[in-house]
């Protein structure tokens, strides 16, 4: 089994903070999670060890505990139930020295140790018997390999543990894990083991396991309903007694990369989708059963269904569907020799997401955001936003841009996603606050780019700028508030100047991004007259620079005295409205806007 994406590193001092940080460092998709008090700058925080534990246990979310075993036995034995459903518990040593799987040691838990192991050079410690007496488990078989009926692995495992004998039916796919493994299956025995493409159940003395060796191609018309092509597809399956779980892929012509029901056969099968260009489909024609001129006419291949399954089943390939066709879609099965590497044929759709990392530090990125990041191919930004992903970007393609090649960044973006790679594109603050998001739309809307089309485009939300200096500061966006650029490089300054005036007579709170550059200071100072000319000199305003990082410097100043020297393209500024209010509590000044009017507020 692959190592399951998403664990929670879980520490609870500084002993373990190395080690939890190489940990989420080397686990997909992992993340920090500390005893508030004990540990800093954990991604999230918490107060209860217990309760915290068992929260993640129920989500499910995968569990490694740099700490003591029994601190995680005590915690989760009220929560233990059904541990075909439970998520991995893993158990790392303070000093990275062992790593032990507590739970679901054949639902991921192995898997995690070992990993967790290489990250830290230590020794998996793992129990389970098959693995410790054979070196394999039928209920967790290598990549490629699905159990029909896992309820009978128990039985044939144990017999193979204990020297009885069990047949092997092999029908599909390389035994070869199996045989270097068990020495020795009988032809004839009370168990038997069938390795299938075929629809077999299994029963309690069989025990079934299927290869993904058969690649099932599809084609259809431009927005088929999903309901067509699924049932076309489980159709054919059934028509010629092949499973459902031997399926490696969903292929198809990669001019239908975008089509919506491809993707949701491909989901519901819980296989990935890979696509081929026409050049590559038409060199499978030889092959092909039912060649088509009036196909070719129209895609540049003789074949979409039947050429695909061969393409991505590979050159020993066989075809055991042929073409089978619906009112408007068609789809045809290939079988393989042997397991078929989804992710080394054909490409496959290529995904855009445009994230937002907040300010800058890890602890202020959302799990989404780092999700996408950690699912990348391909990290293109500004370059200091890609230096501030520190270890989240190792090993990935790096494309680095100098400031104000924003269209630049995007369009590459674009460019590497069409082309099949999986792409963050990284913002600053929230990328659908003046970021890079109304960038890349704008691109699509104005570019006639099929390719770009076909791409999944998605946004990752971010803390933006605004949001950050608020929390710093307080609460100054209590209330009615909005957000002007004073940058005049796409947008008049009329144009700005008017909408100053707006938000002044309308007493929002207003944040000002972009306040000074070198060239342009005296945006700022305009602005101020304009807000002061409709609200009181001791209006607090909030002046925020680097958050996030290193050198944050928060504070404020009633706005006569805010000056371009205050400012910079890494500031943001927040100027209060006629109701807010500074106040001391905790020792410092706050900031905050009101709710409402006070009269009306409850007594």
């Amino acid at each position: 089994m692959t190592t399951p994406p998403g664990a929670a590193v879980v520490t609870l001092g500084p002993a373990g903070i190395g080690v939890a940080r190489r940990l989420v460092d080397a686990l997909p998709a992992a993340r920090l999670h500390g005893l508030a008090g004990r540990v800093a700058e954990a991604d999230v925080a918490f107060d209860s060890t217990a309760e915290h534990l068992r929260a993640l246990f129920r989500e499910p979310t995968p569990i490694v505990g740099v700490c003591a075993a029994g601190i995680l036995v005590r915690a989760l034995a009220p929560a233990l139930g059904d541990k075909r459903v439970e998520p991995p518990v893993v158990a790392v040593a303070a000093d990275g020295s062992a790593c032990v799987p507590l739970l679901g040691g054949h639902h991921g838990a192995n898997a995690l140790a070992r990993a967790a192991a290489a990250a830290l050079g230590a020794k998996a410690a793992i129990t389970t018997a098959g693995d410790v007496h054979l070196g394999l488990a039928l209920d967790e078989p290598p990549p490629g390999w699905r159990v029909r009926n896992p309820g009978s692995a128990k039985a044939v495992m144990a017999a193979l543990l204990a020297g009885e004998p069990v047949a092997l039916a092999a029908e599909a796919g390389d035994p070869a894990w199996l045989r270097e493994s068990v020495k020795r299956f009988t032809d004839d025995a009370p168990l038997t083991l069938r390795l299938t493409a075929r629809d077999a159940g299994g029963s309690d003395s069989e025990l079934v396991i299927h290869p993904a060796v058969l690649a099932l191609g599809v084609g259809c018309e431009r927005g088929v309903a999903a309901g067509e092509v699924s049932g076309l597809a489980d159709q054919t399956l059934a028509a010629h007694g092949l499973a459902r779980e031997a399926v490696a892929c969903v292929a198809s012509l990669d001019l239908k990369a975008d089509e919506a029901a491809v993707h949701a056969l491909a989901s519901a099968l819980g296989v990935p989708a890979r696509f081929f260009d026409a050049p590559a489909l038409e060199a499978e024609t030889p092959r092909l059963a039912n060649p088509s001129d009036v196909v070719f006419a129209a895609v540049g291949c003789h074949g979409v269904a039947e050429s695909a399954a061969l393409a991505a089943a590979g050159p020993e390939s066989r075809l055991v569907a042929a073409k089978t066709r619906s009112a408007r879609a068609t789809c045809a099965i290939a079988e393989a020799p042997g397991v078929i590497d989804a992710d080394a044929v054909g490409r496959p759709r290529g995904r855009l997401t445009i994230v937002g990392i907040g300010p800058g530090d890890a602890t202020m990125r959302s799990p989404e955001a780092d999700a996408a990041i950690a699912r990348s191919t391909d990290l293109v930004g500004y370059g200091l936003y890609l230096d501030l992903l520190g270890a989240s970007a190792a090993g990935k393609a790096r494309h680095a841009f100098a400031l104000g090649e924003e269209e630049a960044r995007a369009r590459l973006g674009l460019d590497l996603a069409a082309e099949g790679r999986s792409v963050a594109l990284v913002s600053s603050g929230d990328a659908g606050v003046y970021g890079m998001a109304a960038v890349v739309f704008e691109l699509i809307a104005g570019d006639d780019r099929p390719e770009w089309n076909r791409a999944a485009i998605a946004v990752a939300p971010g803390i933006s700028a605004l949001q950050a200096a608020a929390a710093r500061a307080g609460a100054p966006l209590g209330h009615d508030f909005c957000a002007i650029s004073l940058s005049d490089l796409l947008t008049p300054w009329d144009e700005i100047e008017r909408r100053l005036r707006a938000a002044a007579e309308a007493d929002f709170v207003v944040a000002l991004y972009n306040p000074v550059s070198r060239r342009r200071r005296e945006g700022l100072i305009r602005a101020r007259d304009i807000l002061l000319e409709h609200r009181p000199a001791d209006t607090p305003v909030v002046i925020a620079r680097n958050l996030g990082r290193a050198d944050e410097a928060v504070r404020t100043v009633a706005l006569p005295a805010l000056t371009p020297d205050d400012a910079d393209m890494l500031t943001i500024v927040i100027v209060g409205s006629s109701q807010t209010r500074r106040v001391t509590a905790g020792s410092r000044d706050w900031v905050y806007t009101p709710r409402g009017d006070a009269a009306k507020r409850p007594r």
